[in-house]
């Protein structure tokens, strides 16, 4: 890696030539002394950097202060580092690549004349999002702050929530071209080491010019790219973050996206909320009952439907069977076609809501829905029955968001399998993804704990949540050491 020149002039030309038309590049020259002897040169991105703290801690005391003390003597770098300074975080810098990257980051560099060091001040101050509530995991009761795109701000929110020094956070850099600053959070003494080393090996083999959001990261290190189910999580909120790494997860923090990753991540996790540990244990336990069965709903109704229509019309009781087949006279196409049809455009709806303005989306999702449902109804497309089902099996798919897409493509095969064998061929499909669940692993943690392979300690937090009191043991199939909760000695 290149060195500092010691000659400002070539650190002039060197700088100048890689920041050649970046008009937002500003270089300042100034004198430090009674006699301006020592000269000085700092540069910084405008825009990037807060000026009112170049202005305040880096000029004003080099240009002012520095005219009262004798520096024939002294050590130029130890005398702003020591006594002219008064930024909060000074570092030296030995390569001239260190010190461009700094500058695009955020930071101002100070070069000096006659050193091959120079000096790099946190000055970061762009303009950003402030806290809000995120939109993906409201909660009626609990905390209702939710990450931003600012990296810096989003340690905090963490840190805030575990105040221990325990807490690490490991910086890296990704992307060759963007080099956007990642940092590896885990909670030294309950996580793994060896899971926070697998972390820290798939980071560091990634190999990509950008890193834009987190789910670059995502694509790179989950355990397996191929498979319909995440086997890394998501949140956008601290007190998630905070909790999963209290329980031996790690967590990934990338600059510019509010969506940290959390690994290990299982599938029970998918059926979980924030607000069931902040409400009474018997009302969280009975949400979480009510989320397993709309995600069974949701991946078998449409299925279930159809194998009863075209196999199985011996088990639908009589006078519904009538009912059935009143609403489907003249309907011109098969069960199979008839949910395929609903399912699709259900979609269609979903999609064209969220990617259109909010109010705009909020008003096409709704009347679209009633719009089309009646209309399809009364021009002897769908029957009234395929309707029902169909909103039956949108609303449940709302209650599992981390497997949104999981669940539209489960419901596709699912209600393929059905048309071809009925019943039977809906059970084949179920238990290949239960087999297919049982091979998952996510950082070497069976994906389907604790229930295969079974830990009894575990199941205190899964479908049934215990109290708070009696749930005194981490997951042992995360931590494998530290479990105990009470145990502060450990």
């Amino acid at each position: 890696m290149q060195n500092i020149p010691q000659s400002l002039e070539q650190a002039k030309l060197e700088l100048k030539r890689v920041f050649a038309d970046c008009d937002d590049f500003c270089l300042r020259e100034i004198s430090l002394g009674t006699d301006d002897e020592i000269n000085i040169m700092i540069g910084f991105m405008e825009g990037l950097v807060n000026k009112q703290m170049v202005n305040a801690d880096i000029l004003k005391p080099i240009m002012i202060e520095s005219h009262k003390i004798d520096l024939k003597y002294n050590n130029i770098i130890n005398l702003l580092q020591k006594e002219l300074l008064t930024a909060n975080q000074l570092t030296a810098v030995n390569s001239f690549t260190d010190a461009v990257v700094s500058i695009l980051s955020g930071d101002t560099v100070i070069f000096i004349s006659g050193y091959h060091t120079a000096l790099k001040v946190d000055t970061k101050g762009w303009e950003g999002r402030p806290v809000e509530e995120p939109d993906t995991e409201s909660v009626v009761r609990g905390p209702r702050e939710g990450f931003i795109e600012t990296l810096q701000t989003n340690l905090a929110m963490i840190r805030r929530k575990v105040k221990n020094p325990n807490l690490k956070f490991e910086r890296m850099k990704l992307g060759a071209q963007t080099n956007t600053d990642v940092y590896v959070c885990y909670i030294k003494g309950i996580a793994h080491e060896g899971i926070v080393d697998t972390v820290r090996k798939r980071l560091e083999e990634i190999k990509i010019d950008a890193i834009l959001e987190s789910g670059y990261i995502e694509e790179f290190i989950e355990d397996a790219p191929f498979s319909l189910f995440p086997t890394v999580g998501s949140t956008e909120k601290p007190d998630v973050a905070a909790a999963k790494l209290l329980e031996g997860r790690v967590v990934i923090l990338c600059d510019g996206t509010p969506f940290a990753l959390t690994v290990p991540f299982l599938f029970i996790e998918s059926l979980q909320a924030s607000e069931d540990y902040y409400s009474r244990f018997y009302f969280a336990s009975l949400v979480r009952i009510i989320r397993t069965v709309a995600l069974v709903i949701t991946t078998t109704l449409p299925a279930a439907y159809v194998a009863l229509i075209s196999f199985h019309q011996d088990v639908i009781p009589f006078k519904l069977l009538l009912n059935i087949a009143a609403s489907r006279e003249g309907i011109p196409f098969s069960a199979f076609t008839e949910a395929l049809f609903m399912g699709i455009t259900f979609e269609f709806l979903r999609e064209a809501g969220v990617r259109m303005p909010r109010p705009i989306g909020q008003a096409v999702s709704i009347v679209g829905a009633l719009v089309l449902g009646e209309s399809a109804v009364s021009a002897g497309l769908v029957s009234n029955i395929m309707v029902i089902v169909t909103a039956l099996t949108a609303i449940c798919s709302f209650m599992s968001p981390s497997l949104g897409v999981t669940t539209v493509f489960l419901r596709l095969i699912n209600l393929a399998a059905s048309n071809i064998m009925g019943f039977l061929g809906l059970t084949l499909s179920l238990t290949a993804f239960l087999i297919h669940l049982c091979s998952l692993r996510s950082f070497g943690v069976p994906y389907t704990a604790p229930f295969t392979p079974l830990a009894g300690a575990d199941l205190k937090d899964t479908v049934i949540r215990y109290p708070m009191w009696a749930m005194f043991t981490r997951p042992r199939s995360i931590t494998r050491k530290n479990v105990d909760r009470m145990n502060f000695n450990q």
